[in-house]
């Protein structure tokens, strides 16, 4: 049996909790670890609906890479043959979700987190459950079509994020002298085109998607531009540990296989859900994504 320990929305994580880690430290083997105290801690986003979100309901973390690291949690328990192991969920942002991982706060992240070559210096990552594109979020009445309307205007991105890269890059080589600025996570970031202080927020299309869906007014925001790149979100875990990665990565690709992760995509993505108050993201499995299925692999083309 599973126990579940979740923390209120933008709380530190609860005593019994940090007092596990900070005796634990950074810990290379993460099954010994696991085995050892009973615990695994999940990092999880507050914010990126329908991925990782704190539900409105039962304050607690939902999403579709909330349920798949579920899934990695019943495989590690499994491995190690325990009776019983202990979820706890700490929240994590773009900026903090790595170090997390790195300083062993975090046995493993699931939310909206790009497999870059960068971020593989640092942490490892398993097969992607995702494949995003950068596209922007802007108001319906605001004109905004493609890049090229941002010409001057000011734009936010949520601090951390892999799209800051490739829309700097576009500001750059284009010479569209637009102003970028930092949300701390995708909220802080909606927040600020909502309030009318930015005229876009670029990032992962998906996740604009699920910040319109739960908007109070759904109509008043549209995404648009042509998709400036192709993102793999995947679950990431310490470097170097190659039992602990063997087992999410099995577990993922079984995934796969038995049509389970289709499912699950079509229950976040393709029908009404409460969190998207009672309608449904309508997005279709990319084309990346389907045909990954077939071969599962933790190999990336970026």
């Amino acid at each position: 049996m599973v126990r579940l320990s979740t923390t209120s929305a933008g709380a530190a994580i609860f005593l019994t909790a940090s007092c596990l880690l900070a005796t634990s430290g950074v810990h290379a083997d993460t099954l010994s670890k696991i085995r050892s105290t009973k615990t695994i801690v999940v990092g999880y986003q507050e914010g990126s609906v329908p991925f990782s979100f704190i539900d409105d309901n039962s304050k607690k973390p939902v999403g579709y890479a909330v349920e798949l690291c579920q899934k990695f949690v019943d495989a590690v328990q499994k491995e190690l043959k325990l009776p019983s192991l202990e979820v706890v969920y700490l929240p994590v942002n773009s900026s903090n979700r790595i170090p997390a991982i790195v300083d062993g706060k975090a046995d493993i992240e699931c939310g909206t987190t790009t497999n870059t070559p960068d971020r593989r210096k640092q942490v490892a990552f398993t097969i992607p459950h995702f494949v995003a594109a950068a596209k922007m979020l802007v108001k319906t009445d605001s004109n905004i079509k493609n890049w090229n309307d941002l010409r001057g205007k000011k734009v936010v991105i949520t601090k951390g994020a892999v799209q800051y890269k490739v829309v700097k890059d576009r500001n750059e080589t284009t010479g569209l002298n637009m102003t970028i600025v930092d949300g701390r996570d995708h909220m802080e970031s909606f927040r600020m085109l909502e309030r009318g202080e930015v005229a876009a927020f670029p990032m992962g299309d998906v996740v604009l998607y699920g910040l319109r869906a739960k908007a109070k007014d759904p109509a008043a925001f549209q995404i648009v531009g042509d998709p400036l790149s192709a993102e793999p979100y995947a679950s990431m875990f310490r470097k170097d540990d190659p039992a602990f990665k063997t087992v999410i990565d099995t577990e993922m690709a079984r995934l796969m296989t038995s049509g389970e992760l289709t499912k699950l995509y079509d229950k976040w993505f393709r029908t009404p859900q409460p969190a998207f108050n009672n309608a449904s993201l309508n997005m279709p499995m990319s084309y990346l994504l389907r045909d990954s299925m077939r071969f599962p692999s933790d190999k990336v083309g970026q």
